[in-house]
This record gives C-alpha cells, structure tokens and sequence, in this order.
C-alpha cells in the first residue's frame, strides 16, 4: 500500500475525475446519472481520494451534520483493490479529519452488503435507512469519537 497516495482532490480535473470514479462505482451500476452524486454538502466537504499510478482507486467524503456529527458518504474502493486496507485507510483519514474539527460521533449509511467492514471499524449499526434514493437496503451506523 506504499504506492497508494492518499490526499484531497487538488484542482478541477481531479475533482471531475473523483466524480467520475465516484458515479462509475456507486451510482452507475444501479442505472443512477451522474448529477445524482451531488448533494448541499459537496461544498463544505472534505474530500478524500487514493491514488495509485495517478489513477483514482478508492474515496470517501466527510461532511458536517452539526458541530458535533460528522457524516462518511461516498466511500467507494475499486473492485480489485477491495480487501487490501485501502478503504480502512480511507476511513481512517476520515476520522482523523472529523475529529480535528471535533466531531463527536460519525454517522453514516452503509449499504447492507458491506456492514462487517464498518463494523470491524467499532461502528455500531442503529437501524435501517430508508432515505437512500439507490433501492440497495442500507443501514444507519454510528462511532463515538
């Protein structure tokens, strides 16, 4: 994992990539268009991206719910790196940041199929999320921090 950077999106075209790769693991395969990734918060955000041979292979975003919750949406990882601590330590930086900007608790809404990954990251599943606009059940997870 040494040749994967991770760092924030850096100008426009690496923010257009990241949207890109963003929609190509998330959105596109459930038939979603791309302008369904963004939301209020895409501004204040903070952006993640891992980079390997300068191609984006893994992100996540942080947002602020209030001054005490941080938000993780958009964690994605490419499928034939999944399973090598790329997406932990994408959560990781993530936490790393809410926690600067002292968050309390994380919340986020995972998809069903990948809820043993946060857990073994000490989230705490809440409930079902019925707000997901995908079909795909998720489920409402939380982390004090």
């Amino acid at each position: 994992m040494n040749d994967i950077e991770f760092r924030v999106p850096l100008n426009p075209k690496e923010f257009k990539e990241y949207d890109l790769f963003r929609w190509k693991i998330l959105r596109k395969p459930i038939g979603k268009e791309i302008d369904s990734l963004k939301d209020r918060y895409e501004e204040s955000s903070f952006h993640l991206i891992g980079i390997k041979d300068e191609i984006i292979i893994g992100c996540g975003r942080l947002h602020f719910n209030s001054k005490d919750e941080a938000q993780i949406r958009y964690m994605a990882v490419e499928e034939r790196y999944q399973g090598k601590g790329i997406g932990k330590k994408i959560l990781e930086l993530l936490e790393k940041n809410a926690k600067k900007n002292n968050a309390k608790k994380i919340i986020l809404n995972a998809r069903d199929h990948v809820l043993s990954f946060y857990k073994s990251s000490d989230y705490t599943a809440i409930g079902k999320y019925d707000g997901s606009d995908t079909g795909i059940p998720h489920t409402r997870m939380v982390k004090k921090i």
